[in-house]
């Protein structure tokens, strides 16, 4: 008889969650040799070998659904590579350095991240761009919309906050294409956050108490989304999203990597679903996490990890000796 398939709501997901966090750590190390140097390349490069390193250590049978690009135009952490040392059957999504320009300029907010999700829970986007709207916990469900304007969608997350617009800040990436969106925000009365890279640290700022967000909205990466709404889901916030195609090339790959309308209105359950594990380590310092400190042969690391199971987010500090490793992240 065939034994039930293992999954994460078991007491081992204690333990895969900081499995996940040593995985995050040790591609922010690497990076961060790198930062302000001007190479982003390689920043990005010494992060994607350190993490799938890394991976080779845990305990799962892990796919990639969201990593580096296609197996042609990456050579690890690509979509649909295998990691892990065995175990339950996973899904991988992965961002081994959110910020290469920002490493590369020495500039806040880069992060490692990965999420962990049972088989088949994360949706499966190419590497587009994807436009999202995100708020935090403890709202009334449905208090914004991505189809409707932004002020009235500020004016209902004001009326569910019992503030004024003017107390509101959206968060958005600092690009022409937000002109509109931020003109029109300002407009209504809400104060506007803008970010150079790295929305995925923006969504979750949505989600933080004391970051000074309210609402994320605005297009970027649909890898990056998926991320973002795997923390989410961690966190109890809530997203909507929906996939932007440049060209109906485009469209049928998506076609084949999922089921349903590509052009459909995403929920936060069509994107990330069923048990959730999320973690990041800030490798430049900004608003969520401290980035890597340096002190000769020692380091520190700041993490975030989350469970969806349990709703905890935890923040861990790591003290690094290289000089008892037997592994470089170099």
């Amino acid at each position: 008889m065939q034994s039930p398939a293992p999954d994460i709501r078991s007491p081992n997901d204690r333990n895969l969650a900081l499995e996940l966090v040593r995985v995050t750590e040790a591609a922010a190390l690497a990076a961060s040799r790198w930062s302000g140097r001007g190479q982003k390349n390689e920043a990005d490069g010494a992060a994607v070998e350190a993490m799938r390193t890394a991976f080779d250590t845990v305990a799962i049978d892990g796919t990639v659904v969201i990593g580096e690009g296609e197996m042609d135009e990456a050579p690890m952490l690509y979509i649909g590579e295998k990691v892990g040392s065995g175990g339950p059957e996973m899904d991988i999504a992965v961002d081994p350095l959110e910020g290469t320009i920002l490493t590369a300029k020495n500039m806040p907010n880069a992060l490692t991240v990965v999420a962990l999700a049972e088989r088949g829970n994360f949706l499966h986007a190419p590497d587009i761009y994807m436009d999202k709207l995100a708020v935090g916990p403890g709202l009334p469900e449905g208090v914004v919309g991505l189809d409707s304007s932004i002020a009235v969608n500020l004016r209902n997350l004001a009326k569910a906050k019992r503030c004024d617009i003017s107390d509101l800040t959206l968060c958005t990436l600092d690009r022409d294409r937000h002109e509109e969106l931020i003109a029109l925000t300002r407009e209504a009365g809400a104060r506007v956050m803008l970010i150079s890279d790295g929305d995925v640290a923006g969504v979750i700022a949505a989600c933080m108490p004391g970051s000074g967000v309210d609402i994320f909205a605005g297009s970027g990466g649909a890898p990056e989304g998926v991320l973002a709404a795997a923390a989410m889901r961690c966190t109890g916030g809530q997203m909507q999203a929906r996939l932007l195609f440049d060209d109906e090339a485009q469209v049928q790959r998506a076609q084949e990597m999922q089921e349903g309308d590509p052009r459909r209105l995403l929920s936060l359950e069509d994107i990330a679903r069923g048990d959730v594990l999320f973690s990041a380590t800030g490798v430049t310092t900004g608003a969520l996490l401290r980035g890597i400190l340096r002190t000769g042969i020692h380091a520190v690391t700041h993490s975030i990890v989350m469970r969806s199971k349990s709703g905890t987010v935890r923040f861990i500090e790591g003290h690094h000796n290289f000089a008892r490793k037997t592994w470089s992240t170099s």
